[in-house]
């Protein structure tokens, strides 16, 4: 099984992103798993649409991105990508869709109620929650969905949002949840094995 993990870069006031820690942690603690390729995405969404359409031509069966949410007291396991590009919080309007003409949204793929009684029964909060945003997280979901639907390839796809990292918390003086880089690298490692388990579960669908 093929299977692509993304994180993305530091943004804004964060030196550090979980998403990036924990991928790197468990590489380090774990070694690269067989079938797996890492990527790390910036915090751009041009830049990002081109590096994420020339590592899918690549061919995978599974996609788990994943990012970073501020303030969650859990692993966030995403069920819905939105056409929808972003918000311009200066002036309030939408900036358009991700895709012009294409579906409003898409569900993920990936075995999300697995996902979370495996990562509950290794004692990691996580719950499965119903929008990844209106930027990033959020488009690399869609992208990522309709990259495939539109070729009518099948992949399993979707989102996780991390809390901080325990040292971010220390780090910006914040009274915010946190869970340990060890603990999201093996968070991890956790949702990889059961993706292989569940890799023959049928993919998700188009939201009309």
């Amino acid at each position: 099984m093929k299977i692509l993990v993304t994180a993305f870069e530091p943004y804004d006031q964060w030196s550090e992103n979980s998403s990036w820690e924990a991928l790197a942690e468990m590489l380090k603690e774990y070694g690269l798993p067989e079938g797996v390729t890492t990527r790390r995405y910036p915090v751009d969404l041009e830049r990002l649409k081109e590096r994420l359409y020339k590592d899918l031509e690549h061919g995978f069966d599974a996609v788990l991105h994943l990012g970073q949410s501020p303030g969650a007291s859990a692993i966030h396991l995403e069920t819905i990508a939105v056409n929808i590009a972003g918000v311009s919080y200066n002036g309030g309007k939408l900036w358009g869709p991700l895709v012009s003409g294409a579906p409003t949204a898409y569900q993920s793929s990936l075995p999300l109620d697995q996902f979370r009684e495996a990562l509950l029964n290794e004692r990691f909060p996580a719950s499965i929650t119903y929008h990844a945003g209106t930027y990033l997280c959020n488009a690399v979901f869609y992208l990522t969905q309709h990259w495939h639907a539109s070729r009518q390839k099948e992949c399993k796809v979707g989102f996780a949002h991390f809390p901080l990292l325990t040292d971010q918390v220390v780090e910006n003086r914040r009274e915010m949840p946190s869970l340990t880089k060890l603990e999201l690298a093996k968070a991890i490692r956790i949702m990889l094995g059961v993706l292989r388990k569940e890799s023959d579960t049928p993919s998700g669908a188009l939201i009309a």
